[in-house]
């Protein structure tokens, strides 16, 4: 049977070879067939959630038709249609986690359903957040609830983290779980880690990524932050933009200060969409290009009320293809809410109402191909319902996500059922290995300089590394990046980073390797004996004194606890740094992408000391 199903597979895309190679196709009909196999997605389960989602839908009728009840009726409400982009006044009936009646008629039996009177308030749909970073020392869930207090009902999120620290088999596990939660959360297929890997195939294999693009809780390929290579002849990014493409999901570019020309260009090889306009004019050229086009308000490129100015400025008059995003602001950044902040903004730059809850909403919705689950208040839509005290004010009074109360008349509700990360494996990291001063040498003459929080240039290293103490009165900071296992090191210096600060020491990084930063290698040794007592996190340490720590106790990445005390200790501990002499705007992005390599200049990864723009590596890693 099986052969005879990869010959027929064969024989099928043989014929398409006219546009593609033989050896291509030939690994796309294996592939078919090993995902074939699969009981995940095997005949039988797909069957089952057919035959569910059919019972739910003869359901929804029947309450329509009122053999049923619903289950909450918002009455004499009124409603942003974002279809027409007009208000309307209607009674809303929803039955479970689905909204089933918009219009004028109460049903006439509702005895056992939850009747609300929304008399004199608006109701808008739930916020939609296109481009989430789940992973700022917050973990997805805590940032779920957190932001569907203000009404962000659903994250469409990164998962760059999930590739390093699961096999897909947990990984989409856990995505199924997600699943359930009250928030709507769909997630990304990364096609490259935005920093150089010592063995890339682990994590970004064509299997590896085509399984997660075939997820159906995966819409979108990218973020791309490898697109130069594609542009020089990465056959494979194609392929993997193709089959995202042949799925129906919009591929994310990551694009910025790219030239009209470089925009053509990736717009032909099947980029959807970018986020990274830094000027009104840009924004415009990437709509006018056929981009989908985010807006970003981030706590490092809070750039949206400029971007609406210039845009605006230049006459633009229409924003259905226009999104907002907040690009995975680091906690603090998100004290009074997520979108309900960036459309209060294009609310006070002058967009038109309706464009304004439509760019949070309706429009990221059609992007994804997900308006008819999400971005609307309409029959057979999710309920994910913002009431609102007055049109021209985003932050609810009261949300619903999936039909569920999250806040109601301002007051938080019972957070839904807690994820049991450690059946996924995300627990404090058990470090089996010591970290001595014969690992503190530092020989290498070129340097990390800080231009601002991400743009690091290098520099001729002038200081004596090789003492224990570096002087106050230079700004040059020892500067390790040690593999999590202890397998391997790279030992350089950092200069902008801090003029007196002993030690911080991190297990928050863009690979999960661990980031040492100082001026005493005592007082770092010191920082690392203690992260490895909590499992992770942050340790500040200066003249043998613990300054500051902060456990993150998943996968040494993410925090267990509340979004309050994460904003607490996030703050300061940036205040912290800065009395240090840090003089940037966030610490935490600074740290986080060192190993960044789809920035410039020159980065620290665990192939060693690269040179972005030439893709050299210029000192290698050191063996331990």
């Amino acid at each position: 049977m099986a052969a005879a199903y990869r010959a027929a597979a064969l024989r099928n895309l043989s014929q398409k070879v006219q546009r593609k190679s033989l050896k291509h196709y030939r690994m796309k009909a294996h592939y078919m067939l090993r995902w074939k196999k699969t009981t995940y997605w095997g005949v039988e389960v797909m069957k089952d959630r057919m035959l569910g989602r059919n019972r739910e839908l003869r359901e929804q009728v029947a309450v329509a038709d009122e053999l049923e009840e619903p289950t909450i009726i918002l009455k004499n409400g009124t409603y942003l249609n974002t279809f027409t982009k007009q208000w309307r006044r209607a009674n809303v009936w929803i039955f479970k986690d689905r909204i089933v009646y918009v219009g004028d008629e109460l049903p006439e039996n509702s005895s056992s359903a939850e009747i609300v009177d929304c008399e004199g308030l608006y109701l808008v749909p739930g916020y939609i957040e296109p481009h989430a970073h789940p992973f700022q020392l917050y973990n997805p869930e805590l940032l779920a609830v957190h932001g569907a207090e203000f009404g962000t009902t659903t994250l469409i999120n990164d998962n760059l983290v999930w590739n390093f620290l699961l096999e897909n088999e947990k990984a989409f596990s856990l995505l199924e779980e997600f699943d359930r939660h009250p928030v709507s959360m769909y997630w990304w297929a990364r096609f490259d880690a935005q920093t150089v890997l010592k063995d890339e195939s682990d994590f970004f294999s064509t299997d590896h990524v085509l399984a997660w693009l075939n997820h159906p809780s995966v819409i979108q390929g990218g973020e791309l932050t490898a697109w130069p290579s594609l542009l020089k002849g990465d056959d494979r990014l194609l392929y993997w933009i193709q089959e995202a493409k042949r799925l129906g999901k919009p591929v994310e570019g990551h694009l910025p200060g790219a030239s009209e020309k470089t925009l053509t260009r990736l717009k032909l090889l099947g980029v959807s969409a970018d986020h990274e306009a830094m000027t009104g004019k840009e924004a415009i050229k990437r709509l006018e290009l056929g981009y989908q086009t985010g807006l970003r308000y981030s706590s490092i490129r809070p750039d949206l009320p400029v971007l609406l100015e210039e845009m605006l400025a230049e006459g633009l008059q229409t924003f259905d293809h226009v999104t907002f995003t907040t690009d995975g602001a680091t906690p603090s950044f998100y004290k009074d809410g997520i979108m309900n902040i960036c459309i209060e903004i294009a609310i006070k730059k002058g967009v038109p109402l309706a464009d304004a809850y439509r760019m949070a909403s309706h429009n990221a919705a059609a992007h994804y191909g997900l308006l008819d689950e999400l971005g609307c208040i309409a029959p057979g839509r999710v309920a994910h319902i913002n009431i609102l005290e007055t049109k021209d004010n985003p932050r609810p009074v009261s949300v619903l996500a999936k039909g569920e109360w999250m806040l109601k008349n301002y007051k938080e509700q019972a957070a839904p059922k807690k994820i049991a990360w450690e059946n996924y494996g995300i627990e404090p990291i058990a470090f089996d290995w010591e970290l001595t001063l014969e690992d503190m040498q530092f020989s290498v003459p070129i340097g990390l300089n800080l231009v601002n929080d991400v743009i690091i240039q290098p520099y001729a290293i002038k200081t004596d590394v090789t003492l224990d103490v570096l002087p106050d009165n230079r700004d040059d900071a020892f500067l390790m990046l040690i593999d999590r296992k202890g397998k391997w090191r790279v030992n350089t210096a950092i200069k902008g980073f801090t003029q007196k600060l002993g030690a911080v020491v991190s297990s928050f990084s863009t690979t999960g390797d661990l980031v040492f930063i100082g001026k005493s290698k005592h007082d770092m040794l010191h920082a690392w004996k203690r992260l490895k007592a909590l499992g992770g996190g942050i340790v500040v340490v200066h003249e043998g004194e613990i300054l500051f720590e902060l456990p993150l106790k998943m996968a040494g990445s993410m925090f267990d606890g509340t979004m309050e005390e994460l904003m607490e200790k996030e703050s300061y501990f940036k205040n912290l740094l800065k009395e240090f002499g840090y003089s940037f705007g966030d610490a935490l992005y600074t740290i986080l992408f060192l190993s960044a390599t789809h920035l410039p200049y020159i980065r620290i990864t665990q192939q060693g000391i690269i040179d972005v723009k030439k893709r050299e590596v210029l000192f290698p890693a050191t063996m331990r």
